[in-house]
């Protein structure tokens, strides 16, 4: 981007808050758009070997004094007999009533993956991938606007992201896909193969961010014989998203344009019978057509352009 180039005005549904790496604790951050119902926080780190207890706090902001409202307190503690988190509320200073729940999954001097989901009513906590506790909340969750990690815990990863729009209506619990267990491998030009095609169903994740000076961004699906029918292709140039037919024909997506230097990004393709659906930073905005048979015969997934890539998910 020059000196002096405005950003385009962009609906705050569509801006994602960059993952933080290796932030030192205590870590207190705001949270962009604060928060609302479908929006996930996902946290990686290590539990220490003499950790006592850690907590993370969804904050009604970030004062010192006086303190704020805290809506959701998460609070794992270990130096107890048996390990437990307490969930709780603080308002005006004062704690609410207390919520307990046993048979912690989280082990001393162990990793782990904990996703935040947040919902209409209540907030849901997956830890390693499985459902633990569920908590309604005492305060509005528009109030909160900034996220609290204080205690024992190292942290190697926070990501701020939205539900998977295609599984509106479902009662899965969203899988989180981690970062850092990607960040560090992935170069590009980014390979992936497809051993079995493309089904019906089957998601695939792109996450990263935008270079300083942009030049090219290019996800592509390869089949057997190396010709590419699926290709979506960014336009830094003209500020365009479009779908590019093998034939070189461009078919524009109408959208606001997300792709700006220093911004992260999320890209979702959905393949179902007739072809792949898209959705940017959380919100659908179209398909492209492919029979059933073309989409089996997909072999690889290639990234390629001006990007860093966090995650490759499929």
């Amino acid at each position: 981007m020059s000196p002096g180039e405005n950003l385009d005005p962009i609906p705050d549904t569509f801006i994602l808050q960059p993952p933080v790496f290796h932030p030192m604790v205590p870590y207190v951050t705001t949270i962009f758009g604060g928060l609302h119902a479908g929006k996930m926080v996902m946290l990686q780190g290590v539990v220490p070997l003499c950790a006592r207890r850690f907590q993370v706090d969804f904050q009604c902001g970030c004062s010192l004094c006086p303190r704020p409202d805290i809506a959701i307190h998460f609070n794992p503690r270990f130096h107890t007999t048996k390990p437990h988190v307490i969930c709780n509320t603080l308002y005006y200073g004062q704690w609410q009533t207390e919520a307990r729940w046993p048979g912690l999954d989280l082990q001393k001097g162990a990793s782990f993956l904990i996703v935040f989901l947040f919902e209409n009513e209540e907030m849901k906590v997956s830890i390693n991938g499985k459902h633990f506790l569920h908590y309604r909340y005492r305060l509005p969750l528009s109030r909160v606007d900034t996220l609290g990690i204080y205690g024992d815990i190292l942290v190697k990863a926070v990501g701020f992201l939205n539900i998977n729009p295609f599984m509106e209506g479902s009662k899965e619990y969203p899988v989180g896909h981690p970062f850092l267990l990607y960040s560090h491998r992935l170069e590009v030009p980014c390979s992936r193969a497809l051993p079995q095609g493309l089904w019906p169903g089957q998601v695939i994740i792109v996450r990263g961010l935008i270079l300083q000076e942009p030049k090219d961004f290019t996800l592509s699906l390869r089949d057997e014989t190396a010709h590419v029918p699926v290709t979506l292709r960014v336009s830094f140039a003209d500020k365009t998203l479009a779908w590019v037919s093998p034939w070189g024909r461009k078919k524009l997506i109408s959208a606001p344009f997300l792709f700006y230097p220093q911004r992260f990004f999320e890209v979702l393709l959905l393949c179902q019978e007739g072809g792949l659906k898209l959705a940017l930073n959380g919100q659908r905005l179209g398909a492209t057509s492919l029979d059933q048979q073309a989409l089996e015969r997909l072999r690889e997934l290639r990234i390629s352009g001006s990007v860093q890539l966090y995650c490759v998910h499929y």
